[in-house]
């Protein structure tokens, strides 16, 4: 098969690449066209995940695709984006259709909870590895990013912490759990689902946003590096899940949401004014510490005591 029959087959007939608002031109030209309206700008991210090191190889190609596109799709949400498209480039060591189709249903059946049009991309052989770009829209000037906190702001973050690290080891199959606990964390795992409501929700009220995705303590250090604050958080207020500290204890839930990554949840501050509006909204908001003067984060206890771990998140190519 090749490359041009495989996009035909498994990608371009695919129900989110038939395009929709926002959507000039799609997949069949060099280029494809999007529509942006008048008064919003273009929001746009790129996300590589590589066989081995961002998912298990093998893996379910069907939860792959889920997985891959809701990951970068989650970029959109942290600022405060409405989606609009998103391009696939997919390198592949060998061609086998059954593996295509489920990863071609699984990355249209999130696209469309996302309301993503695929509009182009690119095949090659080599080592599995996925590339996605994606492209959303958002009034000018009401983006929301990482440079905005002020002293005195609250530190709140838009769900539980935790579960996708503690997944990885039913995902890496070195144990096993009871379908209650497991099928949560596994859940949020392999589909993540980007908090694009929630995003818009705070357009014009939060003063910086991220999502999480290398870890609470890693994140929020890009928040106080961009807005040259610092960024105290509570121990006791990090919020968990039932499964995830049934699963691994206390101790290793605190850790995992603390430090796990891949949780895809929104992080961001927000003048303490806004909360009670944003609360009563029905918004999924937990607050979790403050902004403070100086800079770079730091995790304390119920005393007020500093217990700031020394490993903080993933970071790619430290030794």
């Amino acid at each position: 098969m090749g490359e041009f029959e495989l996009i035909r087959n498994f990608f371009a007939a695919a129900p989110c690449a038939q395009g929709g608002v926002g959507v000039a031109l799609g997949i069949g030209d060099d280029c494809a066209l999007l529509d942006v309206p008048f008064g919003e700008q273009l929001a746009i991210s790129t996300d590589t995940l590589v066989a081995g090191v961002h998912f298990a190889d093998p893996c379910d190609p069907f939860l792959l695709g889920q997985r891959a596109l809701a990951v970068a799709a989650s970029d959109l949400a942290a600022m405060g984006a409405t989606p609009v498209a998103f391009t696939l480039a997919l390198t592949l060591p060998t061609v086998e259709a059954a593996w295509l189709d489920a990863f071609a249903r699984g990355l249209n059946v999130m696209a469309q909870a996302c309301d993503l049009r695929l509009i182009g991309g690119d095949t090659t052989r080599g080592p599995l590895c996925l590339t996605l770009t994606v492209f959303g829209r958002v009034p000018t000037g009401q983006a929301l990013s990482r440079s905005g906190a002020r002293p005195g702001d609250l530190l709140c973050v838009g769900g539980e912490l935790g579960n996708a690290a503690g997944a990885l080891p039913l995902v890496l199959g070195q144990c096993s759990a009871a379908p209650a606990i497991a099928e949560p964390l596994l859940a949020h795992y392999w589909s993540p689902q980007p908090q694009f409501a929630l995003g818009q929700a705070l357009r014009g009220k939060a003063t910086s946003a991220l999502d999480i995705s290398d870890g609470l303590l890693a994140d929020c250090g890009h928040i106080a590096l961009a807005s040259r604050v610092g960024l105290q958080i509570e121990n006791d207020r990090v919020p968990m899940s039932l499964a995830l500290q049934e699963f691994l204890g206390d101790a290793g839930a605190q850790k995992a949401a603390l430090s796990g990554g891949d949780d895809y949840v929104l992080a961001f501050t927000l003048p303490a004014v806004e909360l009670p509006t944003l609360l009563a909204d029905g918004w999924p908001i937990h607050v979790i510490g403050r902004v403070t003067e100086g800079q770079g984060v730091s995790l304390v206890d119920e005393h007020g005591q500093d217990i700031t771990p020394a490993i903080r998140g993933y970071q790619h190519f430290h030794a």
